[in-house]
């Protein structure tokens, strides 16, 4: 955990660069048409709202002063239609940009969410929940804040800047650089404080991933938290979590509480300098009062877009820390599709499934094995048992067969072809899991066995519940297959879910069906009444069963014990326990433990 957070951090501190920029702007390209039309409507916006002060110095020098009503009428309508002009322009310009924003938003979204579905299950062994949460959730956000408002805002202010030098400096050109004088201070200032700032906003980022990643943890773990009563210790600890948090937002506001009113200050301090020298050049008739009229309404609006683009410099900075984030979760590398698709509709029902001098590890660095020259074969049709202590292999060994880990030596073939060689989403499809802790999604019941899958239909479905005789409770349910299933599963029994997870695997028709623990959560009545369904699953599957109760395993085709990542018997039941062996001494425990 240490080692991934200091390498969050070490992220969080790269500087802010052009590629980054490029990276992030490439998400505009398949929305053209959109931001050419964001532009036009912006460099429109921006002319049509500076022109107000000008038509003002022009009716001033050219008409009021020489007392042409005429004129100033004219000068009028001009003023409110660079005002209509605006309005039509900005309302444009903000539907556009906020669409363009949306669509940009959805395909990022998207494309984080497609590849946390394509990631292999080591990076999710690795990555706390909360903070691939906090990737798709909180850096997104302020993404969507970068496209929505940032990037648009940065170039309105930017537009809205050169109209303002450019009325002024066709108005006056020595009172523009007058006004120029004060913009390398800002500048300065800007750098340093934002630099400040952002250091303290990239702190920020990482103790919010891992606030949430402490939130997410012990919310999931409520029950427990509640029954061993540690309500107040885990205050405790979210205190200590949260207080890095608060203190690098606290410092993130303190650059801001200077950083506004100072350049507040400098604003002032130019226009300050305006009326006096353009005042002085009035009384010396070097220039024109209308023009000094233009000029304090343009230097009240000089410094707006400069402390704008400043702010938004902020927001582009937290952009750049979000960014860095989300392009590290999807520049890493996907699971391994395998080979290529092959044309397998027609093919003769398999499931054999053969491993050769296996041995594996999950972390590449550690120095123990999990899995250590483990062979065996298992033809179509036969079914396999697993037996062993916990944290000897058995769960292992079937996470391998689906290639959700590659091995790191030794061979395992399905259907004589090696995983590596099989496209991924074929091999899983031939398989079907049914494990210890059932996972079932909101929705309904239906909906939970099918997995989305169309070719399952309403028929399918309860057929399936029927064989696993889940059908009784499913029927006496208010809506039956359609009843809402909470997340999780959590309004129903672990029993039911249990069963409905047999109905989803049947559903499937798989030709290797595993069971991993699948009856530990059923009672010895329901276990009674679906011995009879798992033998009808099984029949005619390759079949794989992991169970600690050595009862469901006795009529197994051959039965492996694993030991510390090892098999040290195989056989079928009576055999192993002739051999008096680990099976043997598992067995007289299981079974004294039964009669106890």
């Amino acid at each position: 955990m240490s080692s991934e957070l200091n390498k969050e951090e070490e992220v969080q501190q790269r500087p802010f660069h052009l590629g980054l920029t490029m990276q992030l702007l490439s998400y505009l390209k398949p929305h053209r048409s959109r931001v050419i039309l964001a532009f036009a409507t912006i460099v429109l916006a921006a002319v049509s709202s500076q022109a107000g002060p000008w038509l003002t110095q022009v009716a001033v020098d050219e008409h009021i002063i020489n007392g042409d009503w005429e004129g100033l009428k004219w000068m009028i309508i001009a003023f409110f239609l660079s005002v209509a002009v605006q309005y039509v322009a900005q309302y444009a310009q903000t539907m556009v940009t906020g669409m363009m924003g949306q669509h940009v938003m959805y395909d990022m979204r998207r494309d984080i969410f497609a590849h946390l579905q394509r990631l292999p299950l080591s990076y999710f062994d690795r990555t706390p929940l909360g903070r691939i949460m906090t990737r798709s959730t909180n850096d997104v956000d302020a993404l969507n804040e970068f496209f929505s408002e940032g990037v648009v805002s940065v170039f309105m202010d930017l537009f809205t800047l050169f109209a303002i030098l450019g009325f002024m400096a066709y108005i006056d050109l020595e009172l523009t650089l007058i006004c120029c004088s004060v913009i390398p201070v800002i500048a300065v200032t800007t750098f340093y404080l934002q630099g400040l700032a952002m250091k303290a906003y990239r702190e920020l980022r990482v103790r919010l991933a891992r606030l949430n990643s402490y939130l997410q943890e012990n919310i999931t773990g409520i029950e427990v938290v509640q029954l061993f009563n540690r309500q107040l210790r885990n205050l405790r600890d979210f205190d200590d979590e949260h207080l890095p948090y608060r203190r690098a937002e606290d410092r993130e506001i303190h650059f801001y509480a200077i950083f506004f009113p100072f350049t507040e200050f400098i604003g002032t301090f130019g226009m300050a300098l305006v009326i006096w020298y353009g005042a002085g050049a009035v009384i010396e008739s070097r220039v024109e009062l209308g023009v000094l009229v233009a000029f304090l309404q343009y230097i009240r609006r000089f410094f707006r877009p400069i402390m704008d683009i400043s702010d938004r410099y902020a927001l582009l900075q937290s952009a750049m820390a979000a960014s860095e984030r989300i392009f590290e979760l999807l520049a890493t590398p996907l699971e391994p599709e395998g080979g290529p698709r092959r044309n397998t509709t027609n093919a003769a029902r398999g499931g054999t499934i053969e491993f050769r001098n296996v041995s594996f590890k999950y972390d590449e660095t550690a120095e123990d094995w999990i899995l250590k020259n483990v062979s065996f074969k298992l033809a179509a049709g036969q079914s396999l048992a697993l037996v062993g202590a916990t944290g000897s292999g058995k769960t292992t060994i079937v996470s391998l067969i689906c290639r959700f880990y590659d091995i790191q030596q030794g061979e395992i073939l399905v259907d004589d072809l090696n995983v590596r060689e099989w496209h991924v989403e074929e091999l899983r499809r031939r398989i079907s899991i049914v494990q210890q802790d059932v996972f079932l999604f909101s929705g309904n019941i239906g909906d939970n066995i099918r997995l989305g899958e169309t070719a399952i239909g309403k028929t399918e479905v309860e057929q399936a519940a029927r064989y696993v005789n889940a059908a009784p409770f499913v029927e006496r349910l208010p809506e039956g297959y359609e009843h809402a299933v909470a997340e999780g599963g959590s309004t129903l029994s672990a029993g039911q879910r249990q069963l409905l997870s047999f109905a989803r695997a049947l559903a499937f028709d798989p030709e290797i069906l595993v069971l991993d623990e699948a009856t530990s959560s059923i009672d010895t009545e329901t276990e009674q009444l679906i011995q009879d369904a798992i033998a009808k699953l099984m029949h005619d599957r390759t079949s794989i069963v992991i169970a600690h109760r050595l009862s469901t395993i006795r009529s197994a085709d051959q039965i492996l014990v694993l030991h510390r990542g090892e098999v040290r018997e195989r056989g079928r039941h009576e055999e192993l326990l002739k051999q008096g062996g680990i099976y043997a001494r598992l067995h007289r425990l299981n079974y004294s433990g039964a009669q106890s």
